[in-house]
């Protein structure tokens, strides 16, 4: 009996041709063809869109294109190009001389192909080094705030050593990150003075610091809270709003930290009320892909770059689960990826649960998030989340 199988990524394909004994060098020719891929493109130029289709059959390859654009009544053309990297590789030479902008299209498609294609990253962290891909990685959240969304506030209820012994938990149940924020993020939230931050963060990463070995990040889009806690100990910055202060990122660069660069739409005083978009992943990788460049213009450097969707921020729940679905397609950046779905409200809503109700929620989430490839989870409930995540990597990662 024959059997239909899942192409998965090129790491299987060619464990699949090894089984079967094929000549290494047979490996080396056959296994482009085995990788496929439907590639969406930007509205381009009539003439460069036919131009383009007929390239693409004469490889044994097709596009899709608007009919306007055959019969000439379209002056623009969204396309939908289908085939094998062998066939894109060929077509990157034969476009290379083509006018209308299709030299410069080929020369993106192969680099964003190869960025899809990365699944492997090194993070240095200061004493740390963090490597991405071959098991999923958890940030824990420690919230140093009394209005947390999630109910697992720490501040002003419990004293510094109940909230070490917390964190320490955390490391045992299998943390791979602690993520420290002083001032709440949750729809709604006020701000709070650079002076309570800084009172609440500082202290405890100074002995946290010196009691863990694993990376601190601070939470924080302030720089001066950042600048501290990087002085303290911390070696990674998460900022909620994408890095939009330029101070922030100079700053980041000048410790050479790591940094997760989040959307949010609007801020979260307002996030939540009534969020729109045309095309929620294709707008959040626009404006991640113009924050990264923006980012490495002053200085950060590009390998230290996490970017994260920002589920719950500015997005209603239909948001969400479209960035879920389509979380393969964040990819194309060529940066890990970082998802925080733990206990959100959009688990609440298909549940029905309050926020310390949602673990299995947040369990299955994360999970798929980690399919459509995330690297980084970032959860409050550690211990189930790990035992889920190393299940999920066994599979994965199987031979």
């Amino acid at each position: 009996m024959m059997s239909i199988l899942e192409a998965g990524n090129p790491k299987n394909i060619e464990q699949l041709m090894r089984q079967i004994r094929v000549d290494s060098y047979g490996i080396k020719i056959m296994l482009p063809k085995a990788i496929t891929h439907l590639i969406r493109l930007n509205p381009i130029s009539n003439i460069a869109a036919n131009i383009l289709k007929q390239e693409m059959l004469s490889l044994g390859a097709d596009a899709a294109i608007a009919r306007g654009a055959l019969t000439g009544k379209a002056k623009k053309s969204g396309c939908l190009i289908m085939g094998n990297m062998a066939q894109f590789n060929r077509l990157r030479e034969k476009l290379k001389k083509q006018p209308f902008g299709l030299s410069s299209l080929a020369v993106e498609l192969l680099q964003t192909l190869a960025n899809y294609q990365k699944d492997k990253f090194n993070l240095n962290l200061g004493r740390s080094k963090l490597s991405l891909g071959a098991r999923s990685r958890i940030m824990a959240v420690v919230n140093l705030t009394p209005d947390s969304f999630s109910g697992d506030g720490l501040y002003p209820k419990f004293r510094k050593e109940y909230i070490i012994k917390y964190v320490e938990n955390m490391v045992r149940d299998g943390a791979d990150i602690i993520d420290i924020g002083a001032e709440s993020s949750r729809p709604g939230a006020s701000k709070i003075s650079l002076e309570e931050e800084l009172s609440r963060a500082i202290p405890l990463i100074k002995i946290l610091a010196k009691k863990i070995k694993i990376p601190i990040s601070i939470d924080t889009y302030k720089p001066e809270v950042a600048r501290q806690a990087l002085d303290n100990g911390a070696v990674m910055v998460n900022d909620i709003t994408g890095l939009s202060d330029a101070k922030m990122a100079k700053l980041v660069a000048q410790y050479k930290a790591a940094v997760v660069i989040m959307h949010m739409k609007g801020k979260p005083k307002n996030m939540q009320l009534n969020p729109q978009y045309q095309d929620v992943a294709a707008e959040i990788i626009d404006f991640l892909d113009k924050a990264i460049k923006k980012a490495v213009t002053l200085g950060v450097e590009e390998g230290k770059i996490i970017i994260d969707p920002g589920i719950g921020f500015g997005k209603a729940l239909e948001h969400n689960l479209e960035i879920l679905k389509r979380l393969a397609e964040f990819k194309v950046l060529g940066r890990p990826i970082l998802i925080g779905t733990s206990r959100k409200s959009f688990i609440g809503k298909i549940l029905d649960l309050k926020p310390q109700e949602r673990i299995f929620g947040t369990v299955s989430s994360c999970v798929l998030a980690a399919g459509k490839g995330a690297h980084i989870l970032r959860v409050h409930d550690v211990r189930e989340v790990r035992q889920a995540l190393d299940i999920f990597d066994s599979i994965n990662n199987r031979g």
